[in-house]
């Protein structure tokens, strides 16, 4: 059994895709070809938003906005403590200061009274100034923007959504990816629409910050190339990504309607074993894990291993406890919710294919436990 079955996706798609790559051999345009600005629209249209940059990797798309709000020593991110490294790391990257913040015991989103909590501390401290605010949409449903909206506004913050894995997602009838004044999502090949390698994309509805990404992008270049006018990154994608996303998007919608049946099934198979995901009133997943807790997690792992079942534990160890982190100065026991959270989680193999036959397999096991 597959944790991620991508190989099922493959064979509906691989006449299109090889059709893309012919395609970009004969025109040989491999950086930045006619695929990219194919996706950047078809993407900026399913989010439903005027703009998308495709970048290199999910981190570039939110290092470079970052980039644009010129973010420096002394300035404040609030980020979730219980993500992946890439969220805080790119903050870290621009010389600003990500302020960890606890977690929805529920979602295991930000918790909106916890930020609120976080600014204020920081701004009595009166060493860093807060800037922004990087909600992130854990495991494919989005964060709480209303109330996030509402303290951004309070406190004049800018909010940058982290929406790596959210893509396919939707709050109140508005896709992921529009949900902040810009958004950075990635295509890394486990993720809900991912291609054959990295890759990531921008978006937005501000046409300034678009001119300006799109010059980012590019080692900060002007009228061309040779001509620049800030520091920028080589953040372009690869056309040959292009091609991959553009024959997965011909099923991708099709997709996000199985994975909301299959994790239908989970919650009714496993609701009595383990606490299941909760997703808020008003939200869609895109599922790009389904993660449950159990007090015992190592019994119920080593139970399914033995099965011949993977699992995979999203995150063993909070922001705020990496060694990458220690500098500033955060204990064991600060955010105890993602502590909790963090001893007890663990991810069942999710993916648009996964049959109730499999499903029964993967449950059987934990049902014993």
């Amino acid at each position: 059994m597959q944790f991620i079955d991508l190989a099922a996706q493959q064979k509906r798609i691989r006449g299109r895709i090889e059709a893309g790559f012919k395609r970009i051999l004969d025109h040989g345009q491999y950086i930045l070809g006619p695929e990219i600005r194919e996706i950047e629209d078809e993407l900026a249209a399913f989010v439903g938003v005027p703009y998308a940059v495709s970048v290199a990797s999910g981190t570039d798309a939110l290092l470079m906005p970052l980039l644009t709000e010129k973010m420096g020593p002394g300035d404040a991110v609030f980020v979730p403590t219980f993500t992946f490294i890439a969220s805080a790391g790119a903050i870290a990257l621009t010389g600003a200061t990500p302020v960890f913040v606890d977690i929805d015991p529920e979602t295991f989103n930000i918790d909106p009274a916890d930020l609120e909590a976080a600014i204020q501390r920081t701004i009595a401290a009166k060493k860093l100034t807060p800037k922004g605010i990087m909600p992130v949409d854990l495991f494919g449903q989005p964060a709480n923007y209303r109330a996030i909206q509402a303290i951004a506004g309070k406190y004049r913050l800018f909010v940058l959504e982290d929406a790596a894995q959210s893509f396919g997602a939707s709050q109140d009838g508005r896709k992921a990816g529009a949900l902040a004044k810009v958004a950075g999502t990635s295509f890394f090949p486990a993720k809900p629409l991912g291609g054959y390698g990295d890759g990531g994309m921008i978006f937005t509805a501000d046409k300034a910050l678009y001119e300006e990404l799109l010059s980012i992008r590019v080692h900060g270049q002007g009228a061309d190339k040779y001509t620049n006018v800030r520091v920028g990154i080589n953040g372009r994608m690869d056309s040959l990504q292009a091609a991959v996303l553009l024959a997965k998007m011909e099923i991708f919608p099709e997709e996000i309607e199985l994975r909301q049946e299959v994790a239908g099934r989970y919650d009714r198979l496993l609701g009595g074993a383990v606490k299941t995901p909760r997703i808020l009133p008003g939200n869609i997943s895109a599922w790009a894990q389904y993660s449950v807790l159990h007090p015992r997690r190592d019994a119920v792992i080593a139970r399914l291993r033995e099965a011949g079942i993977p699992t995979a534990v999203y995150y063993p160890i909070p922001l705020h406890l990496q060694r990458a982190f220690a500098h500033l100065g955060y204990q064991r026991g600060d955010f105890p919710v993602a502590e909790k959270i963090a001893g007890e989680i663990l991810s069942l193999p999710m993916h648009p294919y996964l049959d109730e036959e499999c499903q029964k397999r993967i449950a059987a096991p934990i049902e014993n436990i």
